[in-house]
């Protein structure tokens, strides 16, 4: 399956360019990027064309893997959509609900597969975990901590979008990501308030009768950094283990997925659908912070 990249930044050149190169049932293509002098710097370094022209590529390719700001992601990702392409997305999937309900509509409507990128879905161990505790009866609660250093360390991933986001829509769709298979969709959001810097504190209810509590943040000290996940009910505690691939084995795993989806016509659970409802769920933490007076920074 030929494939395009969009997107020439850090997470571009860290993780998509080389999984892409690296596979071994795709072939890479091309790159288009909103800067020409970076997309032909970065087809230059893995002997691809660099593309001018998103349009031309869309047209050379039979699918697209997405390293773009959310906003200009979801914008692509129909037009890629409707050009007839396969769609490697990253999280999240937009920053609108309308956004993300565009995505969705355009692969259904194209026949398209999807995938978005939940990195710790793609990790053996927490994919794993993740699929024993969902089938484990009486979960009780869950507590969720994403703690990031991009705001207190020299990260190249300081990009104006997190800044503009923070870290409810950075981290958050990760958190999501882990909770939601296990404990069942979101039935309502019933608290959330900031906390230091971009930390963002979040109480959910899910329909399985579980209620779980977010800690999200990009502005943690950097020893504090790291992520956890801790569930407690009739069978005991569970703790989410530590995904120990980097980021390259976890992309190369999401596009053996969008390959099977495209081959036998079954939607991978971490496709634009689901995408849409992380974003949904984002919505509604972020309107409770923009509507709360304990919220305001």
């Amino acid at each position: 399956m030929r494939i395009g990249l969009l997107g020439t930044g850090p997470w571009a050149q860290i993780a998509h360019a080389p999984a892409l190169g690296g596979h071994d049932e795709l072939d890479f293509a091309g790159v288009w990027g909103r800067r020409p002098e970076a997309a032909k710097e970065l087809a230059d370094r893995h002997g691809v064309r660099a593309y001018d022209d998103v349009d031309a590529l869309l047209a050379d390719v039979d699918a697209v893997a997405v390293a773009l700001p959310p906003q200009v992601q979801a914008d692509l990702a129909v037009r890629a959509a409707r050009a007839g392409c396969h769609l490697l997305l990253d999280k999240p999937l937009a920053p609108t609900v309308e956004q993300g309900r565009a995505v969705v509509e355009a692969a259904d409507t194209a026949g398209v597969a999807s995938v978005v990128f939940f990195t710790t879905r793609f990790q053996p161990g927490p994919r794993d975990w993740i699929a024993e505790q969902a089938a484990v009866p009486g979960w009780f609660t869950a507590r969720a901590q994403w703690l990031g250093a991009v705001f207190t360390s020299e990260s190249p991933f300081a990009t104006p979008w997190r800044r503009e986001k923070g870290a409810l829509w950075d981290v958050g769709p990760h958190a999501l990501s882990v909770l939601l298979p296990v404990l069942g969709d979101v039935r309502r959001v019933t608290a959330a308030t900031y906390g230091p810097g971009d930390t963002v504190y979040a109480v959910l209810v899910h329909d399985r009768g579980a209620s779980s509590t977010l800690t999200l943040s990009l502005t943690a000290p950097p020893a504090a950094a790291g992520a956890a996940v801790e569930l407690r009910g009739e069978a005991g505690v569970a703790v989410l283990p530590e995904g120990t691939d980097g980021a390259v084995p976890a992309l190369t795993r999401a596009a053996d997925a969008l390959l099977a989806a495209v081959r036998t016509g079954r939607p991978h659970p971490c496709d634009a659908s689901f995408g849409l409802r992380v974003t949904e769920i984002l919505t509604a933490v972020q309107e409770l912070l923009d509507g709360s007076a304990t919220g305001a920074r």
